[in-house]
């Protein structure tokens, strides 16, 4: 694995990063004034939808996990992780099952800075950093495979990756080559941006990611259902994030513009 490898790629500060903006919208510290600036004009022009989206994509990774790890699965493979926040998945997954395995797996310099936080886990379980990019499925399924047992469920976490992925630019190649790997009893995990709820809010908020450097792309419920084609979608199916099992009632604060679902490989 490499995730005692140096960071040795250069982090700029000059311009906002999605995963530093991200930080920031979750009340974090590892981000810097240009990502603060935009993550306040994103929440200034979409009514602060992006900064609840966040705060319910976390609770959505945090049930899901849960809820796998509670049924039985005992890997997992997290792609694009993003900066460390307490409680990680690694930290969920094994609260329930202490001998969980899990890889987290990034290519973002300021992740792999603060590798060593995603690294500690139990005694019993194994907690690993591959850094490697989401576009390279092999690379990853390959420097994964020191520490999962791909004949054995895995359950892979794509969350909040695929809005920065354009169909075009081979997403669902991506999500393919990445489950064929899987073996039965496996799951799929994902959560993206739409614009089926408050579609100026997003189209503005994509707009100032993309003044930023940034591409997104919003998916409708029906792009999303069809990364899980061949999968067996578990209940509630294709969702908001806050609607996937929730352990209370939305706040009511307003929508969230991201969906959510669960899907298992026969």
């Amino acid at each position: 694995m490499t995730g005692t490898e140096p960071a040795a790629q250069y982090i700029d500060t000059t311009r906002p990063h999605p995963a530093r903006v991200y930080d920031w919208f979750l009340g974090g510290k590892d981000n810097y004034p240009v990502d603060e600036r935009l993550g306040r004009q994103i929440a200034a022009v979409d009514g602060g939808g992006a900064p609840r989206a966040a705060r319910a994509n976390r609770a959505f990774m945090h049930r899901v996990t849960r809820a796998l790890a509670e049924d039985g699965v005992r890997q997992f493979l997290d792609v694009g992780t993003g900066i460390p926040t307490e409680p990680n998945l690694h930290q969920i997954a094994q609260s329930v099952a202490p001998d969980a395995r899990v890889v987290y797996v990034d290519n973002d310099p300021i992740v792999l800075a603060h590798a060593g936080a995603l690294l500690r886990g139990t005694p019993e379980g194994v907690t690993e950093y591959a850094q490697a990019d989401a576009r390279e499925p092999h690379a990853i399924l390959e420097q994964a495979a020191h520490v999962l047992d791909f004949p054995r469920p895995v359950a892979l976490s794509l969350i909040a990756l695929l809005h920065f992925v354009a169909d075009e630019d081979g997403a669902h190649e991506l999500v393919s080559a990445l489950v064929d790997a899987l073996a039965p009893g496996s799951c799929l995990v994902l959560s993206m941006m739409t614009a089926d709820f408050e579609p100026e809010n997003v189209e503005k908020g994509i707009a100032a990611y993309a003044a930023g450097g940034v591409t997104l792309v919003a998916r409708s419920r029906a792009e999303v259902a069809a990364f899980f084609r061949g999968l067996e979608l578990l209940e509630p199916g294709v969702v908001p994030v806050d609607a996937w099992r929730p352990a209370e009632a939305p706040d009511g604060a307003g929508p969230v513009s991201l969906y959510g679902a669960v899907g298992r490989k026969r």
